[in-house]
């Protein structure tokens, strides 16, 4: 069985690299172009696991991790935050918010690949 995973971003290019990763690590993938989007597909897709971008319009990644948190549903699906953003208040920020994880862009496919099946025991 495919793990489905529900990537948002809101850069078309970076969606493209992320879903060429997943569909070759032999993932099922979902898109989505922002938070808000990214909340409305998340029922639909019933994601084992949800990678987010920080910084996009309409919905922040802080945003989708507080919305999945608040999904009884969805409460314990890993997310995992891929973004160019590094400092240490966000990470922290995004861990009190419920992030299982952080990836700096640009990310290595392989070590992506790798995260992904440590953090869903594959």
């Amino acid at each position: 069985m495919s793990h489905r995973i529900l990537a948002i971003d809101d850069s078309p290019t970076m969606r493209g690299l992320i879903a060429r990763a997943l569909q070759a690590g032999g993932f099922e993938v979902h898109l989505a172009e922002d938070g808000a989007d990214g909340l409305k597909r998340l029922v639909d897709v019933a994601p084992d696991l949800v990678i987010t971008d920080i910084n996009m319009p309409v919905l922040d990644g802080f945003g989708v991790i507080e919305g999945v948190r608040r999904d009884p549903v969805h409460a314990s699906t890993p997310v995992l935050v891929l973004t160019t953003e590094s400092g240490v208040d966000l990470k922290a920020r995004a861990r009190r918010s419920g992030a299982t994880g952080w990836i700096v862009k640009p990310f290595d496919e392989d070590a992506l690949i790798s995260v992904i099946h440590r953090v869903l025991g594959v």
